[in-house]
């Protein structure tokens, strides 16, 4: 059975580039299912080239999606060159699809720069998961390889991406406590983006 490239769920095309991640959540929801959508398994092989990723996608009518979703069992910005490659032929078969990209906010970290101004034109929302309202808290129950620069450095992406990115959403499981639900959305207000809490699906 050849590897899930692309899959579909809800109404739109999603794009699984990688595995990798800079998280370990204690709650990630791929230590407990395979799948999500259409999908049979979202583990990879191999991670795809820029090609064979849209070569997937062109698979499909594009016409048939509400919009196209970087979203896999890993961080997609893990690949965030390849990606915004793949995004960029997107756009321009596809002017008026949105693409969006589901992240953990550590673009600037993994690539070390400033990736935002690279998704100008090209990336219409990015869904930045949360979770956790302070540094303690998120370094705890994420593990991320940053360590505690992790929890700046997502809400530093943020602000930087809002002058490139027009949709931006910060969103956080309903596992939470509401409290601190309640606390992550006056981030997401003190940042000047949308805020979202998403239903746990395990």
């Amino acid at each position: 059975m050849s590897q899930c490239v692309t899959y579909i769920a809800y109404d739109g095309l999603y794009v699984n580039m990688t595995n990798r991640c800079s998280n370990d959540c204690d709650f990630c929801e791929r230590n407990i299912i395979d799948s999500v959508g259409d999908a049979d398994s979202l583990w990879l092989e191999y991670e795809p080239s820029c090609q064979e990723v849209l070569a997937s996608i062109t698979e499909h009518d594009l016409n048939g999606f509400s919009e196209l979703v970087f979203c896999g069992f890993g961080e997609p910005m893990m690949r965030a060159d390849d990606l915004l490659t793949v995004a960029r032929h997107v756009k321009k078969a596809a002017p008026k699809l949105p693409i969006r990209i589901n992240t953990n906010g550590h673009a600037n970290l993994i690539t070390r720069r400033d990736i935002t101004p690279d998704m100008s034109g090209v990336i219409d929302r990015l869904s930045v998961s949360l979770n956790r309202a302070d540094e303690k808290a998120y370094t705890e129950h994420m593990r991320p390889d940053f360590g505690s620069e992790a929890f700046a450095g997502l809400l530093s992406f943020v602000e930087k991406a809002k002058k490139y990115v027009p949709d931006i959403t910060l969103t956080a499981l309903d596992l939470i406590t509401p409290d601190e639900l309640t606390r992550c959305r006056e981030i997401a207000e003190k940042l000047g983006v949308a805020f979202r809490v998403r239903a746990t699906n395990y």
